[in-house]
């Protein structure tokens, strides 16, 4: 039952998170804030989130035309 229950809640993430540059914005955030923290503890979750923040809309746009 929890096995279901997460998988639904990570599609319906992933589902939302590509529908517009804000919330592109958003999972950029928490993608680079977590890989931040994996790497380099809280200092590197700040930054890492920021960058992600800066970064994301970019890298969408560059993955959607690379798989056109």
């Amino acid at each position: 039952m929890k096995t279901s229950t997460l998988t639904g809640l990570a599609i319906m993430a992933l589902g939302l998170g590509a529908c517009s540059t804000v919330e592109q914005r958003v999972g950029g955030a928490a993608v680079g804030a977590g890989t931040g923290a994996v790497v380099a503890g809280p200092v590197g979750a700040v930054v890492g989130g920021a960058a992600g923040a800066v970064t994301a809309p970019t890298v969408v746009r560059t993955t959607r035309r690379a798989t056109r």
